[in-house]
């Protein structure tokens, strides 16, 4: 065997090696968490106990807010409100963030016009925070109706959410969401009257676990 031909096998060898080790990392870098989609159906957001028949207001509430995590798709115990276990909180028509005034984390929001589906990617910046202190005392998502993600109608009595209007949120630990609610009575109604049972909030999802901004 001549040196040239010595040569060329290791120079085989050396490139076989080398592919076999490049896979082998590349096999082995873990794959990114899925893109979670997903519905939570009658969040009770302090709904109180009834309805108070001389000023049709509600009875029963704590004034506390019922705190929900996008990472768990769970609800939080008020006992971590002080933590970044939470992203958003919702009392009544009120939603507030883990951020700002609210909480520790790094939350925000944005109540962005246009169809949930086709919102596939969230901004890069622009997030409002929950800002308790300032003169104005005003939360990341507007509270009052036409605001943010409700509208009132005053002939029928109730709260409906606002169409085209999706509710885009930074995270506690900088992920991303959005949210498009879909009720706020009890069995997800979606044409609701008066004497259903408010408070309770209907509304899918997209959460992104990674480090991207990516909805898809």
């Amino acid at each position: 065997m001549t040196m040239n031909s010595i040569k060329s096998l290791l120079s085989i060898g050396l490139l076989a090696t080398m592919a076999v080790i490049f896979t082998a990392c590349k096999d082995d870098s873990p794959a990114p968490d899925p893109v979670i989609a997903t519905t939570t159906t009658d969040l009770a957001a302090d709904p109180g106990t009834g309805i108070d028949p001389n000023n049709g207001q509600p009875i029963g509430i704590t004034n506390k807010f019922t705190l929900f995590s996008f990472k768990t798709g769970a609800v939080v115990l008020n006992a971590d409100s002080a933590t970044t276990n939470w992203d958003v909180g919702f009392r009544r028509t009120t939603i507030i963030v883990n951020g700002g005034t609210s909480g520790p984390g790094a939350a925000g929001a944005i109540v962005k016009s246009g169809l949930f589906d086709e919102i596939l990617e969230a901004p890069a910046d622009g997030y409002a925070v929950d800002d308790k202190n300032s003169t104005t005392s005003k939360y990341a998502i507007p509270t009052g109706s036409g605001n943010g993600w409700y509208t009132y109608d005053g002939g029928a009595q109730v709260i409906k959410p606002t169409a085209g209007k999706v509710l885009i949120f930074r995270t506690a630990d900088s992920r991303y969401a959005k949210v498009e609610i879909l009720s706020y009575y009890k069995g997800a109604k979606t044409s609701p009257v008066n004497t259903d049972i408010a408070g309770y909030y209907s509304f899918r999802y997209v959460y992104q676990p990674n480090d991207k901004k990516s909805f898809q």
